[in-house]
């Protein structure tokens, strides 16, 4: 049987691919240990497959046809379409594990959850940036799964719990001996076109930190269902957190960094929560 061997989160933003070359010395210190100590301890858990939560930027999706859920159930999946991105981590095409991406879908519809599935998504920065910063090589196959966190109505933070534990159960569920690492990609708090953009709030996101230490279930969804209303539009990606959160059972947060770096416009944390058998 598969088994989940680490869950951990980090923030993506496209200025840390676009301004890389010229960000202040502070910046680049706090952005590469976070994500290399991330990297460490996602490759020291050895993983087969690697499944990775995080948002589309209208790339795959429009507002004519954009689900709360998606599963890449496909054997290869496209690289970056951004071209600040392309040319920092040149992966044309990015391989796929279709078996536990079926298997994550087909879990889902025998458990009443109803996740849309694509054979072949483009991943975007979302995806691939965490990859290129964190230096992973070989990068396993990838399962990734896309939530809703760009326009209404997004699911709620009950509902991104109850998907993370759908998760868990389905990678529990998976007949192959196959090392799965989880990682979580977004936040914390950024304004993107918005009249604030560039702040960043940080009550917001050592309210999320807090909560996600703290681990209780129910309080962090109440929680956080209010405080994404009332902070930038880019808080919203704090759902991938919640799933991942679920996915390690609502527990075992352990904060590896934060900074509120203004020069990239992002909240930037970094976290692993501890699995039983890691």
């Amino acid at each position: 049987m598969a088994s989940l061997v680490g869950v951990f989160a980090a923030s993506h933003g496209p200025m840390i691919a676009r301004e890389w070359d010229s960000l202040t010395p502070p910046t680049r210190t706090a952005v590469e240990q976070g994500f290399d100590d991330v990297g460490r301890r996602l490759m020291a858990t050895r993983p087969d497959a690697l499944v990775i939560v995080s948002t589309d930027h209208w790339v795959n999706f429009f507002l004519n046809n954009y689900p709360a859920f998606c599963v890449g159930i496909g054997a290869e999946h496209d690289g970056p379409p951004e071209p600040f991105l392309k040319v920092r981590f040149n992966h044309p095409v990015l391989a796929g594990h279709p078996g536990l991406g079926s298997h994550i879908m087909n879990t889902a519809i025998e458990r009443d959850f109803d996740p849309s599935l694509s054979h072949r998504l483009t991943l975007d920065h979302g995806f691939c940036l965490p990859l290129w910063r964190m230096g992973i090589d070989p990068i396993p196959p990838i399962v990734p799964i896309v939530v809703n966190e760009v326009d209404d109505p997004m699911p709620t933070m009950r509902r991104c719990l109850a998907w993370g534990s759908l998760l868990k159960a389905a990678i529990d569920s998976y007949p192959e001996d196959l090392r799965v690492a989880v990682l979580a990609t977004g936040g914390l708090s950024h304004f993107i076109g918005e009249p604030g953009m560039g702040q960043i709030d940080e009550k917001f996101d050592r309210t999320c930190i807090s909560l996600f230490e703290r681990g209780e279930p129910k309080a962090l969804a109440a929680t956080l269902e209010q405080a994404v209303r009332h902070t930038g539009n880019g808080g919203h990606e704090v759902r991938n957190w919640v799933v991942a959160h679920a996915m390690a059972g609502n527990k075992g947060f352990e904060l590896i960094g934060y900074a509120p770096l203004e020069e990239i416009y992002v909240g930037c944390a970094f976290a692993e929560w501890r699995v039983a058998g890691n």
